[in-house]
């Protein structure tokens, strides 16, 4: 990466996956970078995330073409380093459609616009996938993509740290409630939870479902779904699971460890959100998932859980990333999107890149928190409107 201000100095605020992706490029193209954590490193969603690495399903062409880059640079980091591969992982997923539904036409999308995807009839699951119950499979048969993996985020994100560090950044964690220092219109820090100002050219808000609301404290509106989700980890399992599946009653991904990370949309839908802000998750839920990841599992193991771990899911109003300059903040930028285990390489990397050139990124045109309309806090602020939802 070439840098035109190789000392300009960037506080990242954020633990997650793309706070420790900028904080490293950053640092990579000399930057002098601060990462402040509010916590522990990945102690939010990317600790918490099914972590399916993908571009499945029906997509516009800028969002497909921005996560196959996503992908190319996962593939790259484990090839430069090696001992990746414990916790990242390219073996394929599978999918198929609930009752009544189709995923032809999905299929038929993928081969369309060029991404690796196998029909796969219900006879024939054996021979791809030997670790998925295929009696669990839709009788019209299953999409298995040979190309999408997973990555276990626990385990990259503080190596994605560590090499900043060695490059030259520095980390403040358990900072408490970290906020931009914004004065007179222009981002020129952040203020940390005990009061202590750390002055900076430039601020960088990657701090997942948190936001969007930050940035209305400073009257910036970016329109949100984020919303309440809870991933089960379970203990370890007799059987191996290689193949991430993402079935219409759970989503199934293995772990490092010998675990699954097991999740489902109608469980997400079951958790509570306290009157003091914490997350209860169902013991119904909590059972059900482990059912239905059985189901789907040759053999049907019996599966228990360890751990639970519940909070929010970030999601912007259209599903899409929104990335890059906040408008009529100078020296603020941010980094807020669903599929964050995807996107957090690339797009840590492009927003660095932007960041330390002043050149905006083509590949992030369609994802600028400017599409929303005027952010300028000195405008009326923008509703937040009718949004269609995006799978991700």
């Amino acid at each position: 990466m070439s840098s035109t201000s190789p000392k300009k100095h960037v506080i990242v605020i954020g633990g997650g996956i793309f706070g420790a992706s900028t904080a490293l490029h950053l640092a990579r193209g000399g930057a002098q970078v601060t990462l402040v954590t509010a916590g522990s490193l990945a102690n939010g969603a990317s600790g918490r995330s099914i972590a399916w690495l993908n571009s499945s399903g029906a997509r516009s062409a800028e969002y497909h073409y921005l996560r196959l880059l996503a992908i190319d640079r996962y593939r790259t980091w484990t090839a430069h380093h090696p001992e990746s591969r414990h916790y990242i992982q390219f073996n394929g997923a599978m999918k198929w459609a609930a009752p009544g539904k189709t995923f032809r036409d999905t299929y038929a999308f993928e081969r369309h616009h060029g991404y690796e995807s196998v029909w796969v009839e219900q006879a024939d699951v054996a021979a791809v996938a030997p670790d998925v119950n295929a009696e669990a499979v839709a009788e019209e048969g299953a999409i298995f993509n040979p190309g999408e993996g997973w990555v276990n985020m626990p385990d990259f994100i503080p190596v994605l740290v560590a090499e900043a560090v060695a490059t030259g950044a520095d980390v403040i964690s358990e900072a408490g409630d970290v906020r931009v220092d914004v004065q007179d219109g222009i981002a020129v820090g952040v203020i940390l939870g005990s009061g202590t100002r750390l002055f900076a050219d430039e601020v960088v808000l990657a701090t997942g479902g948190d936001v969007p609301a930050q940035l209305a404290a400073l009257g910036v509106t970016v329109p949100d779904r984020t919303t309440a989700a809870f991933v089960l980890l379970t203990d370890p399992v007799d059987v191996e699971v290689k193949t991430v599946l993402n079935t219409p009653r759970v989503a199934v991904r293995p772990t490092p460890d010998g675990r699954l990370v097991l999740d489902s949309d109608w469980a997400e839908q079951t958790v509570l959100v306290e009157d003091d802000g914490s997350f209860t998750v169902p013991r119904e839920s909590v059972q059900g998932l482990l059912e239905e990841a059985s189901k789907v599992l040759a053999g049907n193991p019996r599966l228990t859980a360890h751990h639970v771990a519940a909070g929010l899911k970030p999601i912007p109003g259209d599903g899409l990333p929104v990335v890059g300059s906040i408008p009529g903040i100078p020296g603020l930028y941010t980094v807020f999107s669903h599929s964050g285990a995807t996107l957090g390489l690339i797009l840590g990397e492009l927003l660095a890149e932007e960041i330390l050139t002043g050149t905006p990124s083509p590949v992030l045109e369609s994802f600028r928190p400017d599409r929303f309309g005027s952010n300028d806090p000195a405008h009326e602020a923008l509703g937040t409107g009718a949004w269609e939802p995006v799978r991700q």
